[in-house]
C-alpha cells in the first residue's frame, strides 16, 4: 500500500527570506514546481531546468520579464514508524536549542538551507553560479573574473553547476554559496554550528576541503557531515528500510537496516532530472537546442513542471495521447517568441518514463523499479520481507505525477507479490534530506560526530 506518512509536529513555518529588484520581490523559501528561481545579484528570474511535477499549490507573481508560478512548500513532518511501530517527533534537547544549526543541503540542482527545528527550509535556490569579467579589471584570466549566484541576464552563457551528479566541480562556486547562505543567518544567528549534508560519491579529499572551507574561510564554530540517504531514512521517522531518492543529478538506492546502510545493497544510477530536461531540450528545439537559452530554458521548465507525468503503462498512454485529435487539448502546446504555437508530441509528455525505462530513452543502467529489487535481493534474505515493506520515495523527481503509484505497482506485480510492499510517501519529500537533518541536528546521540574548530586546528598540527 502507498503510506502517507503523518503531518509535522514539531515547528511552525520558518520566515522567509525576501529579496527584491527590477523583476520584483521573492520569496527564497517559495520553491519553484519544476522550475526554479535563478538569482541575479538580489533579483530572481524563472530560468532553471525542472526536477519534478507540479504537485503544491501555487502563487502567482508578476513583474518585467512577465508573470509565473512558484510553487508554496506544505508542511510535512516526522512523524513515523521503527519496524512497524510509530515513533513521535524527537524532543529537542536544552543545549540544542541554546543555538539554532545552520543546516545546508547542497544538491547538484538545489541548495535547501535554514535553522534546524522548523518544517521545512527557509531558502532554497537553484545551485547555480556565473562568471563575468570585472569592470575594472576586464581579462580572461581567473583573477579578473567575478563570480556571482544564479544566472546573469546579460550573459547567459557564462553560468554553471558547480556539482554535478553529486562531485564537486568547482570548489570556488560552493564556496561563494556557502558564504551567501551563512552570511543570512548569521545576521539573526551569529556563532550557530553548521551542519552540511554530503552524497555517499563524496571522497575523503572532498571532506576535507568542505572542513577546511567552513573552519578557515567561513569562520563557523562547529561542522557535522551528514549522508544525504541516511538523513532521508531519518526523515521518514524510520530506522529500516530502503531509500529511494531521485533528484536533479542521481538517482540512488540504498537498503538502511537501524540506521545502518546496508552496503552490498547499494545502487547508483546516473540519470535524473538533468537528463531529462536535456531529452526535452533536444527534443523541442532539436538543432537549435541552447541551455543557455533563457527562452529556452524557461519553456522546458515550464513543460516539466506542469505538463510530464509517469504513465502507468508506456504502451496504452501513447495509444492515447496519439489518438486524441491535434489542437484538443489546450495544454498540450506551448508558444514560440513570435507567437506560433507548437503542439508536444505524446513522449514529451510522458518523457518522467525515462526513470523507468531508461532503454527507451537510450541511457544506460536498469529502471528505478528493478533497482529497487536489485538493492534488496542483494541484501540477507531475512532481510527481505522488512525492507519490502519500507521503501521510502524521496527526491524532486518522486513529486511527478504517477511516480509513486507505478513504482509501487512494479514492485507489487512484477517482484514482491507474495509479500507485503509498503511505499512510505510524505508530502514534503523533495526535501527529506534537509527534514532529516534538522531532526539530527537535535539528537544528543549525535554530539560525538561534531567537529568543533579547535578540533580541526589541533588535527592540522598533529
Amino acid at each position: 500500500m502507498l503510506q502517507l506518512l503523518a503531518p509535522a509536529v514539531h515547528g511552525p513555518r520558518p520566515p522567509r527570506h525576501r529579496f527584491g529588484g527590477s523583476f520584483g520581490s521573492f520569496d527564497v523559501g517559495c520553491v519553484t514546481s519544476g522550475g526554479f528561481c535563478g538569482i541575479l545579484q538580489g533579483r530572481f528570474l524563472l530560468l532553471a531546468p525542472a526536477v519534478h511535477g507540479p504537485r503544491r499549490p501555487r502563487h502567482r507573481f508578476g513583474g518585467s520579464f512577465g508573470s509565473f508560478d512558484v510553487g508554496c512548500v506544505t508542511s510535512g513532518g516526522f512523524c513515523g514508524i521503527l519496524q512497524g511501530r510509530f515513533l513521535s517527533s524527537p524532543t529537542i534537547p536544552a543545549f540544542a536549542m541554546a543555538a539554532r544549526t545552520i543546516i545546508i543541503d547542497h544538491g547538484s540542482g538545489f541548495l535547501k538551507a535554514g535553522l534546524s527545528g522548523w518544517n521545512e527550509p527557509q531558502m532554497v535556490f537553484p545551485s547555480i553560479v556565473n562568471y563575468i569579467p570585472c569592470r575594472e579589471n576586464p581579462g580572461p584570466s581567473y583573477a579578473r573574473r567575478r563570480v556571482s549566484l544564479g544566472i546573469d541576464i546579460c550573459h547567459p552563457d557564462t553560468f554553471s553547476y558547480p556539482i554535478q551528479r553529486g562531485r564537486v566541480l568547482n570548489w570556488e562556486g560552493v564556496e561563494h554559496i556557502w558564504s551567501f547562505v551563512l552570511e543570512k543567518h548569521r545576521r539573526e544567528h551569529e556563532g550557530s554550528p553548521v551542519m552540511v549534508t554530503e552524497c555517499p560519491l563524496r571522497e575523503p579529499a572532498d571532506r576535507q576541503k568542505t572542513l577546511e572551507i567552513m573552519f578557515e574561510l567561513l569562520d563557523v564554530p562547529s561542522v557535522l557531515l551528514a549522508d544525504q540517504l541516511e538523513m532521508s531514512l531519518y526523515a521518514s521517522g524510520l530506522l529500516t528500510g530502503v531509500v529511494v531518492d531521485s533528484g536533479y543529478g542521481l538517482t540512488r538506492v540504498q537498503p538502511f537496516h537501524l540506521g545502518r546502510p546496508l552496503q552490498p545493497g547499494g545502487k547508483t544510477l546516473e540519470f535524473a532530472g538533468q537528463d531529462l530536461a536535456a531529452y526535452l531540450f533536444k527534443s523541442l528545439f532539436k538543432e537549435d537546442c541552447n541551455r543557455h537559452n533563457l527562452f529556452q530554458l524557461e519553456t522546458v521548465a515550464t513543460t516539466q513542471m506542469s505538463k510530464c507525468y509517469v504513465p502507468q503503462n508506456l504502451g496504452e498512454a501513447l495509444d492515447f495521447r496519439q489518438s486524441l485529435p491535434s489542437g484538443s487539448d489546450d495544454s498540450n502546446a506551448y508558444q514560440l517568441p513570435d507567437g506560433t504555437r507548437v503542439e508536444l508530441t505524446p513522449m514529451q509528455r510522458l518523457a518522467p518514463e525515462m526513470f523507468f525505462s531508461p532503454q527507451v530513452f537510450d541511457l544506460q543502467g536498469p529502471g528505478i523499479s528493478q533497482a529497487v529489487v536489485d538493492a534488496i535481493l542483494a541484501c540477507e534474505a531475512s532481510m527481505h520481507p522488512l525492507l519490502t515493506s519500507h521503501v521510502m520515495a524521496c527526491g524532486g523527481n518522486t513529486l511527478y505525477p504517477g511516480f509513486t503509484k507505478r513504482l509501487y505497482k512494479e514492485l507489487m506485480t512484477d517482484h514482491f507479490s507474495s509479500s507485503k510492499a509498503t511505499m512510505w510517501v510524505g508530502s514534503n519529500r523533495n526535501f527529506s534530506v534537509w527534514l532529516g537533518a534538522s531532526v539530527v541536528a537535535h539528537l544528543s546521540t549525535y554530539r560525538s560526530e561534531w567537529m568543533t574548530k579547535e578540533e580541526y586546528e589541533e588535527g592540522l598540527r598533529l
